[in-house]
């Protein structure tokens, strides 16, 4: 486990407000300034939420680490909400990886709700390319690998702000996607859902909210899974591209307000 200095602990967040706990985790290469937009619209229709915004291990201004396994993340980041005393335990809020991440936190650490923003639990497809692409990943080439999955999150449609934060407040690195990819990498399909279906099943029992939101309709297959396993996910379907919270930060920041 890693301890933040306090000037560096405090340089890594974005905390403001005194009650109903936000814990903010962006996804893989961005970094805490993808919450700038929803920030202001929490401060317009909920001003005195608390929202710890934090860099994942590697990103940003957090340092970087030798292995980026699940786990190790998992307590990097409960050492720093730990530091941070909230008042009561936190609705985190996972964009892409960093709702897997939120999920394994909150399976494991007091949480009042998960919000996942756009992030199938399960590889499937997702899996099969990443593992293909393992050995480009390992190589000169490995940006291009990146640059393909860019290509689908539909940056491309964003406006203004949100579209300069998503090109600008990113830093891709092959040690960041070899890192937060090695679950799929050196797992199986089978491991990782039993992994899924193991923490979504303790959130359950243990009373904790989880609301997927989605920017498409999805899979049935995938909604059967996901219900059966945890049947108290609400699923909202927020229509655009893969950053719900760059394209449609006042709509994100009400249903925040909405469930909290």
């Amino acid at each position: 486990m890693i301890e933040a200095t306090n000037d560096l602990f405090q340089a890594r967040l974005r905390l403001w407000g005194m009650s109903s706990p936000l814990v903010l985790l962006h996804g893989l290469t961005f970094d805490r300034r993808h919450w700038e937009p929803l920030r202001r619209e929490l401060a317009v229709v909920d001003p005195d939420r608390t929202v710890l915004a934090l860099d994942l291990p590697g990103h940003g201004d957090a340092p970087v680490r030798a292995s980026y396994g699940l786990e190790e993340i998992v307590e990097v980041l409960h050492s720093q909400i730990t530091a941070a005393a909230l008042p009561e335990p936190p609705t985190v809020v996972g964009h892409s990886v960093g709702a897997v991440i939120a999920t394994v936190y909150a399976a494991r650490y007091p949480a009042h709700e998960v919000v996942n923003l756009d992030q199938i639990l399960l590889p499937g497809p997702f899996g099969g390319i990443v593992r293909a692409a393992e050995p480009e990943l390992r190589g000169p080439g490995w940006r291009a690998v990146w640059d393909r999955m860019l290509a689908g999150m539909g940056i491309d449609a964003l406006q203004g702000e949100a579209r300069q934060i998503a090109e600008t407040a990113t830093d891709p690195r092959p040690d960041l996607l070899l890192g937060y990819w090695a679950e799929i990498l050196r797992g199986t399909d089978q491991q990782i859902r039993a992994d899924r279906e193991a923490e979504l099943r303790g959130i359950g029992e243990r009373g904790i909210g989880y609301r997927w939101v989605t920017a498409a309709q999805p899979p049935a297959p995938y909604v059967d899974w996901m219900t059966a396993t945890l049947p108290t996910t609400v699923i909202t379907v927020l229509p655009g591209s893969h950053l719900p919270h760059l394209e449609h930060p006042a709509e994100l920041a009400r249903l925040l307000t909405d469930k909290n």
